[in-house]
């Protein structure tokens, strides 16, 4: 079943955060575990709650397990503590419970 990754991030440091190279590495280190970037710091619009996202990124992989490769992977490693560093992060992962159907389907 399809798995997503969905964070949260609010950088300390925008510019800090842009030239450490993180936004440019990490879809490539996500494509190696066959993860797709689904939405990636576009406009947010808060349709109930007091949610308030700042750079909301989601990923979509084939499975949880394909998602935890990722996340606990060497390649992603110095890149997770360079984000913990100069970001503050809510990340979560959730599975789908069925296959998911193309849109219009």
């Amino acid at each position: 079943m399809p798995a997503f990754l969905i964070a949260d991030i609010t950088a300390s440091d925008m510019e800090k955060y842009q030239a450490s190279s993180y936004l440019d590495v990490i879809p490539d280190i996500a494509a190696r575990y066959r993860g797709v970037y689904r939405a990636r710091g576009g406009a947010t619009e808060v349709l109930e709650g007091d949610w308030r996202p700042k750079r909301l990124v989601i990923i979509e992989f084939p499975s949880m397990g394909d998602l935890l490769a990722f996340y606990n992977s060497s390649e992603y490693r110095p890149f997770k503590e360079l984000r913990q560093r100069h970001a503050r992060s809510r990340i979560i992962a959730i599975e789908s419970n069925s296959p998911l159907s193309p849109a219009g389907s």
